[in-house]
């Protein structure tokens, strides 16, 4: 068998040399022409296959097609395809494939170069592949030598289950077919839906316990949506009027027809909303409430359909209509700290003021709010010509009860995935930011850091001097000129 193969390599080499120099150049042109379009197509993050990629084919695929076009405007590469052997078009599935693996090859390699011996954070997040195989998708974020923040998608790892220790033991394998030190994680990060919070739990606990600077803290809107998913699912009553919700929006949205008749109902309010969440669905019901009615009734007077009855009689309930306000209401408190955990140039100092801030806010209204919603609640059903139940102490004490349930459950779900180590890690980490030391430079909060954070990373002598080293650095870097123009680490 080895002797068969020299033999085929050292026939291939004296085709090779046998080539004259317009060959060589014709063969460097054509396989440009296929990394051209494999690049082009990969950045698009389109599919490269046809269902039908036959000649006779209307379409394809993506990446014949593209050569299509490539040959129709350049009479030379289309020459030269066609006057290709078959054996060598550079087009097959299998030529696609090693361009891209050389592409993932260089990219990588960069990657771990620019990562070289510094320290680095670990972002995974879960995956499946059509054929429903288990996969992690891994992102390394750093520092680069010019102290810019950097986050790059690395690759995924095909694993046979979502056990813990499986897990890890891919992401250890990945780390150490690149040269990646473990003991170099500063940092893990998961995206902590409910649904695999248990493994994720389990990965970074294993992680953790190889490398105690390896902290973790996943993705603080995943929390906030995990927290508010809980709550609605833990309150009964809150559940139920997510469900009644879920279904009238079916309801009005079942056909075309139905749509239009809200829009020309009120087309000016439907224009500038969307059904497209919790807090803009309850706004929307809340403004077109009175639209909504109409297109229910038009429904159920026309097509006396039994399921429009019953969404209007949810609707019109003094029990929904209390806890759409309910939900109005705690909402809106969440709905600046939503949009800032979204931000792509997120301020993490100002996001954790606004938890806080959110936090205090919610206890405020659980204290103080019940005497204005409730008065809210009874005007709008007044004003919409809804039965407002007559607020005995048993009915009464049932409304309070739902109100002190659902914010309750926020807040103790809040200080469940808020939790104040991560919390406070963040808030003294946000120091290190050239803009935050422009502004009111903390030593303190430094130190404080390094006690709480990386004690073992530092020296007993370390720690002495280290509050004189920060004193030193306040006067004379903090007030330099070219620091104050500093963007990055």
């Amino acid at each position: 068998m080895c002797k068969d193969l020299m033999n085929q390599w050292q026939h291939l080499q004296r085709v090779v040399d046998h080539f004259t120099t317009e060959q060589i150049a014709n063969n460097q042109l054509q396989l440009k022409a296929s990394i051209f379009i494999v690049r082009y197509l990969t950045f698009q993050a389109v599919a490269f296959r046809g269902q039908d990629e036959s000649f006779s084919s209307l379409n394809r695929g993506n990446f014949l097609e593209s050569l299509g076009i490539v040959t129709f405007w350049n009479e030379k590469v289309a020459k030269i395809i066609e006057k290709a052997p078959k054996n060598a078009t550079y087009t097959s599935p299998r030529i696609q494939k090693e361009t891209l693996h050389v592409f993932s090859t260089k990219v990588k390699k960069a990657i771990w170069e620019e990562i070289g011996d510094a320290k680095f954070c670990i972002i995974v997040d879960e995956a499946r592949d059509e054929s429903m195989k288990e996969k992690m998708a891994v992102v390394f974020r750093y520092v680069d030598a010019e102290g810019f923040v950097k986050e790059f998608f690395f690759g995924l790892i095909h694993v046979v289950d979502t056990v813990a220790l499986t897990l890890k033991k891919g992401i250890y394998y990945l780390l150490s077919q690149h040269c990646l030190d473990i003991q170099n994680i500063r940092g893990q990060g998961y995206d902590g839906a409910s649904n695999i919070q248990g493994m994720w739990n389990g990965l970074q606990a294993l992680i953790l316990n190889d490398c105690p600077y390896a902290y973790y803290i996943h993705c603080f809107a995943h929390r906030l949506q995990s927290a508010l998913v809980k709550v609605s699912k833990q309150v009964f009553p809150i559940s139920g009027f997510f469900l009644k919700l879920l279904f009238l929006i079916k309801i009005v949205n079942a056909s075309c027809k139905r749509n239009e008749q809200l829009k020309v109902v009120n087309a000016n309010e439907i224009a500038q909303t969307r059904w497209s969440s919790h807090f803009k669905s309850v706004s929307s019901l809340l403004r077109m409430f009175t639209s909504t009615v109409e297109v229910l009734l038009n429904i159920i007077g026309v097509e006396h359909r039994a399921e429009a009855e019953s969404a209007y009689d949810g609707l019109t309930s003094f029990e929904f209509v209390f806890i759409l306000h309910l939900e109005k209401e705690t909402m809106e408190i969440t709905n600046k700290l939503c949009q800032a955990l979204q931000s792509k140039s997120q301020d993490i100092l100002n996001s954790m003021h606004l938890v806080s801030s959110t936090k205090a806010l919610i206890q405020k209204f659980r204290d103080d709010g019940w005497d204005g919603l409730l008065t809210t609640v009874i005007s709008f059903c007044e004003k919409h010509c809804i039965d407002v139940l007559d607020m005995n102490a048993s009915y009464d004490v049932r409304q309070v009860n739902i109100l002190y349930a659902a914010i309750n459950s926020q807040l103790q779900e809040r200080n469940h995935r808020f939790n104040e180590d991560a919390m406070e890690l963040l808030r003294l980490s946000s120091v290190l930011k050239p803009r935050e030391a422009l502004k009111s430079f903390r030593s303190s909060d430094l130190c404080l850091l390094v006690r709480n954070f990386y004690p073992q990373v530092f020296t007993d002598y370390d720690k002495q001097v280290l509050k004189k080293e920060f004193y030193y650095f306040e006067h004379n870097v903090v007030q330099d000129p070219e620091f104050k123009t500093l963007k990055t680490f």
